[in-house]
This record gives C-alpha cells, sequence and structure tokens, in this order.
C-alpha cells in the first residue's frame, strides 16, 4: 500500500460565477480558475459549499463540473462535490463526475432528515462501490446537523478502499485530532484536511495532509506559503503565514451564506470575475464590501 495520501497541500474550494441572470459566466469561471492555479493550489474543488452547489439545479451542478474539469484540462487535480440528500442522486453526480474525467469526488452526508449513524454509512458505502473513483468525505456538521464521527470515518476507510480522505469541517482541532489518531494507523494513506482555514496548520502538525481554504480565492500566497513553510520545516514561516490565515474567517462572517464575500474577495485580489450569487444569497453592501477591503489591507492584498 501507498503511505501517500492522493492528494495533499492546499485545495482550492473554488466560487461558482454567474451572470446577472444566474447562468454560468464561462469566461469569468475561467479567470477564477486560472487565478488558484497561478497562485499555486495544488487542487481544485467545484460545486462544494463555496460553490454554491446548494442553490443550483442539477443541469447547472453538470455543467459547472464538467466546465471545470474542461477547463482546468489536467494542469492540477479536480475534485468535484457530489453531495445530495439522496444516495440514488449522488451516485448519478459521481458517475457524471467520472465520464467528464474528474480526479475525484467529494460528498457531504445527507441532510434535512435526521439519519441514524448506520444509514448515514450505508449511504457512503454505497457512493464508494458505485462510483469509480476517489471519494473524499465531508464533515460539515454545523449545516448538516449530524457529525460523521472519527469512529465512522475509521469504519468507511476500512471497508471502503477508494474512500481516501475528509474534509472535516468542525470548528475544533479535537475531531480532526481523532480521526488522525484513529485512522492513520490503519489507512496511513487516508487524507485528514482542515475545511476551516484556521485549522490548516494545526491540522498539518497532528498529521493531516493539507485543508481547502477559501484564502485560497484571494489570498493564494498565505496557505500556499504555509504549505510550503511547512513542507521546509520551517516553523516560523508557519506561524507566520498561519497568524495571516486567521485573519481571513471574520470576514467570512460578514455574510451568510458567505458567497458573495469570497467572490468580492478575490474580485478585489485581481480575478477578473463578476460577484453575482444565486438567490437567496445576497450581494454585499457597501459597508460590508469596506470591510471586506480593510481585511485585504490587513494582509497585504490591496493598498
Amino acid at each position: 500500500m501507498n503511505d501517500t495520501p492522493l492528494f495533499r497541500g492546499t485545495i482550492s474550494p473554488v466560487p461558482t460565477i454567474w451572470t446577472a441572470d444566474g447562468t454560468l459566466d464561462r469566461t469569468g469561471m475561467g479567470n477564477m480558475l486560472d487565478f488558484v492555479i497561478k497562485g499555486g493550489a495544488d487542487v481544485v474543488f467545484c460545486c462544494g459549499s463555496a460553490g454554491e452547489f446548494s442553490q443550483m439545479t442539477e443541469g447547472q451542478r453538470r455543467e459547472v463540473a464538467a466546465f471545470t474539469v474542461e477547463h482546468v484540462a489536467g494542469r492540477i487535480p479536480v475534485l468535484v462535490g457530489i453531495a445530495a440528500c439522496g444516495t440514488d442522486l449522488a451516485i448519478d453526480f459521481g458517475r457524471h463526475a467520472k465520464s467528464i474525467g474528474a480526479n475525484g469526488v467529494v460528498a457531504v452526508n445527507p441532510y434535512y432528515a435526521i439519519l441514524l449513524p448506520e444509514n448515514i454509512e450505508r449511504h457512503y458505502r454505497r457512493l464508494a462501490d458505485s462510483v469509480d473513483l476517489p471519494l473524499i468525505l465531508y464533515n460539515f456538521p454545523a449545516l448538516t446537523g449530524q457529525d460523521l464521527s472519527p469512529s465512522m470515518i475509521l469504519s468507511l476507510a476500512k471497508a471502503c478502499p477508494n474512500i481516501v480522505g475528509v474534509k472535516d469541517t468542525t470548528d475544533t482541532a479535537r475531531h480532526i485530532r481523532d480521526v488522525i489518531a484513529l485512522v492513520k494507523p490503519v489507512r496511513p494513506d487516508f487524507g485528514v484536511y482542515a475545511g476551516f482555514d484556521e485549522y490548516m496548520l494545526e491540522t498539518l502538525i497532528m498529521g493531516g495532509d493539507g485543508g481547502f481554504p477559501s484564502a485560497l480565492n484571494f489570498a493564494p500566497h498565505i496557505p500556499v506559503g504555509l504549505w510550503k513553510a511547512f513542507q521546509a520545516k520551517d516553523g516560523p514561516r508557519m506561524i507566520e503565514w498561519q497568524r495571516q490565515l486567521c485573519l481571513c474567517p471574520p470576514m467570512f462572517s460578514l455574510e451568510s451564506p458567505f458567497y458573495a464575500v469570497v467572490k468580492e474577495a478575490a474580485k478585489l485580489a485581481g480575478a477578473d470575475i463578476s460577484t453575482h450569487v444565486l438567490p437567496p444569497a445576497a450581494p454585499l453592501s457597501d459597508a460590508k464590501r469596506e470591510k471586506v477591503k480593510e481585511t485585504l489591507r490587513l494582509l497585504g492584498v490591496i493598498d
């Protein structure tokens, strides 16, 4: 067995760029993808939370996924979000991702209906059995209402070789620590990734493999610098980069959902994109836009 996780480093949860009428802005989306690739992202992740998957139609999700794979054109790996409340629909999204040439898929657990843990596990086992791609679990209990426990993640990692990692979007390093402690001895190739920006360094130090920092979309030099400093075992630089990364989360809370915040920050940082969002999400007010600018100035992204 290869002990190195398939995906490592900085994974960009890329926003989806729309026209004013809610159709995919292909020029803008291409510019956004080029921006994060030029910034040094190791992997692109489309149709995730920041990508507005929950607001999209099924057709939009397939269109965004196909365009992303086509435009990236093998420069870096592409992961496609396939979350759905129903297992069959998630499988359908996964098979579509396979057909367009995606490198892997990411699936948050079904939400709205409260499921017994064994039913969540059954959902993931069926996904793994039915989709011939590497699958990353996505744990985001604050939004789904249910946690993927470390013991459940261990069970899935042991049972399904193509379940290759977890994006752990939990507001505590303890959960990430427990996943690493339980799963890595059994599956050293299993990737453990911080979902929130501020936990990236802790995740790496504890034995994890990277993160999905939203900062990659507007200040890519920060998470990329952190990853490079970690690889070089440069402690002072790691701390410096992590402190800068921790300035980002308060900005994300300016709007809920935070889609417009990330797009506005990316546009201010130089990405040639529009900042339209799908309803019921809202555009930023002028006051909130100024707050975004204040954070970007602190980060040295703009003057």
